[in-house]
């Protein structure tokens, strides 16, 4: 998404141009009352950034009394999959709410979002030639390309809590908590109640009939290693992080990154893995402890536990390596490269 030179002369000129509007005619005192009374009207507490209101803050005397965080946005851009636009937009929205629900009378940050097809002078004042963008504009700022501050994009995957630590490390300010609404709302909770009360006695009655898969040990086993799988692979962090199972390269946008390189986060496909390599181990601990033990040559069982050994080594190898090139903590840690 390219931004003409046109459309930053046309952003020069704008900001130049005396405004003889209500928004000149106030005072800067006038100005955080005002931003305190849009952020009241958002049930989120974003406020929408316009070329008019950015105008206004921006004639507003160095240093402002606040900063502003900005998440800029494209409608155009939401149908693109690799961006995950309405997903961040989403996060920011959530950590604008939690803030100000952890802080509800700290007016040091506002929270803004700003769309390309209605603030396209905006979009060139600040220099925004990709998405998704996240930048913090300081009290002092007066120069926005020079003086603001860019969010790493590869941290966005880790969505609202990375978006609380950006905020915390460069304005001082705590955020607190990110305040998620619950997988099942209230009423969906009490439907699933009254449906089990409902229920209840046609089930108990076929349950201790006897013949339903609850009777299946198969079933059973196959339940165990999922819940295994489940819990060794981090798939709760990912369900409740929202985590993509990739993101694209930043230096490659044709290339797809399915190993984050970093403590702070993980990747769906990088949890998947671990989990298989973790899955292999227990399924052949399991299969020596309760099937191998039974063989009567004890040749067989030699040479099938030395070959369960093997794979169980590699595989918590691999894991090791994967830990140690993601913290950077071994000595001679590394990753191969076909894992990349």
């Amino acid at each position: 998404m390219a931004i003409s030179k046109t459309l930053t002369l046309i952003a020069i000129l704008l900001v130049l141009v005396p405004l003889n509007d209500s928004f000149s005619s106030s005072s800067d005192e006038d100005l955080l009352p005002e931003l305190i009374n849009l952020r009241s009207q958002s049930p989120t507490g974003v406020i929408h950034l316009s070329d008019h209101l950015l105008r206004r803050i921006l004639s507003a005397k160095s240093p402002r009394p606040f900063s502003f965080l900005i998440f800029f946005d494209a409608k155009q851009l939401h149908s693109k999959p690799e961006l995950s636009l309405p997903t961040l937009k989403n996060e920011f929205s959530l950590l604008s709410s939690s803030f100000l629900a952890n802080n509800p009378d700290n007016n040091k940050i506002f929270y803004f979002t700003i769309e390309f097809g209605d603030s396209q002078a905006s979009f060139a004042l600040f220099g925004v030639n990709s998405l998704p963008h996240l930048r913090l504009i300081p009290p002092s700022a007066t120069d926005l390309k020079k003086d603001s501050i860019q969010m790493d994009g590869s941290d966005l995957a880790r969505l609202a809590e990375s978006m609380a630590e950006f905020v915390e490390a460069k304005t001082k300010l705590t955020v607190g908590p990110i305040h998620r609404p619950p997988m099942i709302s209230k009423k969906q909770i009490a439907v699933i109640i009254a449906a089990g009360l409902v229920l209840s006695p046609f089930l108990v009655k076929r349950v201790l009939s006897g013949g339903t898969l609850l009777h299946d040990k198969h079933v059973w086993m196959a339940g165990s290693i999922f819940v295994y799988f489940f819990s060794v692979s981090g798939a709760m962090h990912n369900i409740i992080r929202k985590m993509p199972m990739f993101m694209m390269d930043r230096e490659d946008p044709g290339k797809l990154v399915f190993f984050y390189q970093g403590s702070g986060m993980q990747l769906g496909a990088e949890g998947f893995a671990v989990g298989f390599l973790y899955t292999i181990v227990g399924l052949l601990l399991a299969f020596m402890t309760n099937v191998l033990v039974r063989l009567k040559s004890r040749t067989v069982q030699r040479v099938v536990m030395l070959f369960a050994l093997f794979v169980s080594f590699w595989a918590v190898k691999k894991v090791i390596q994967l830990d140690n090139w993601k913290t950077g903590y071994g000595i001679h840690a590394y990753w191969p490269s076909g894992w990349k």
